[in-house]
């Protein structure tokens, strides 16, 4: 369900330079929830459902209703992962950004100014990365996109 909203959200950004892939299967059967990718770079982002409960992000943790969970370390990994598979098929480092979209939580905190993960509310996804600085040039969308669609560039 989180999944579909967040992937909703995203595919908005569609005709303003944006491309979208949602999950995305690993050889390993795991899959990356959504990729993103655009002027403002390569987004690998993973979907996270809360509803009614309160979210919190300090420095390097998240916690729901006042528990710790590893979606940090977890998104972090996976944007790692994703950056390699996409340089080595690029042919160019590709760096790829890490971000939680919170979907149906009662209420999410953030309180750190340069976080490595962007916690962000689902209703705010799109306003937000489409906000951010550009940095890839339309033909490098262009060729990023083309290789996230290419299976083998997942391992298959």
């Amino acid at each position: 369900m989180g999944e579909r909203v967040t992937g909703r959200r995203l595919d908005r950004l569609r005709g303003r330079g944006w491309y979208t892939l949602h999950a995305i299967q690993w050889t390993s059967g795991a899959d990356i929830d959504h990729l993103a990718i655009g002027p403002a770079g390569v987004f690998s982002i993973n979907s996270k459902r809360h509803r009614g409960k309160s979210v919190w992000y300090g420095d390097a943790a998240i916690t729901v209703n006042g528990v710790a969970q590893r979606h940090i370390a977890v998104s972090q990994s996976e944007a790692r992962r994703v950056s390699r598979a996409l340089s080595r098929r690029c042919g160019l480092v590709v760096r790829v950004r890490p971000v939680i979209s919170v979907v149906h939580a009662a209420k999410l905190k953030v309180k750190n100014t340069n976080p490595p993960v962007l916690v962000l509310d689902v209703e705010h996804l799109e306003r937000v990365l489409s906000g951010l600085t550009p940095e890839l040039s339309a033909g490098q969308v262009a060729h990023v996109y083309s290789v996230a669609r290419d299976a083998r560039t997942w391992g298959r």
